[in-house]
């Protein structure tokens, strides 16, 4: 799995620490499953756990709640989870699941390195700028979710930040 313009700097370590563990995953994926589950993020998850790095990966597809917000399980995965890589590919802010769940990474995560977006066949500035696929599922979401002011907000403000943290394009003729 090759990703073209690796410019995020932080580094996935798994050694041991002297003292009990911090994190219960070393790694917390989010994707859209739709673009990427049987295919890129299936490859990077299992390359993590051949790694030997503890990631949690929501492998039911059942287990979402359509229009509702995330569960308990996925949001204490987020909030026990030291890293978070976030594969934004086209129909990733088609969904309010997704959503949510990068908006409560934006917030759980201490800092900018912390969180490694891939954009997987987007640009970051459509992210940063919610344009092409991320300005049309903005238009459906705010016709879907008019009453919800600040829930769409957040999702805005979590897009701009993430579309402004330098990370990992993949797609545009290269290998994955």
């Amino acid at each position: 799995m090759a990703l073209e313009s690796p410019t995020a700097s932080a580094s996935l370590s798994t050694s041991v620490e002297s003292s009990a563990p911090r994190w219960k995953y070393e790694v917390f994926l989010s994707f859209s499953g739709t673009d990427t589950r049987r295919g890129f993020t299936y490859y990077l998850y299992n390359e993590l756990q051949n790694r030997e790095i503890k990631t949690f990966m929501d492998v039911d597809p059942t287990s979402l709640d359509r229009g509702e917000g995330i569960s308990q399980s996925i949001l204490e995965a987020i909030q026990e989870s030291r890293f978070a890589i976030v594969v934004l590919s086209q129909n990733y802010a088609s969904s309010s699941w997704c959503l949510d769940e990068l908006t409560q990474i934006m917030q759980c995560m201490e800092n900018k390195e912390t969180i490694l977006p891939v954009f997987y066949h987007v640009d970051p500035s459509d992210v940063r700028h919610q344009r092409g696929s991320f300005g049309a599922a903005f238009a459906a979401h705010e016709a879907r979710f008019k009453d919800q002011k600040e829930r769409l907000m957040k999702w805005r403000d979590a897009l701009n930040k993430i579309g402004s943290i330098f990370g990992w394009a993949c797609g545009s003729g290269s290998s994955e």
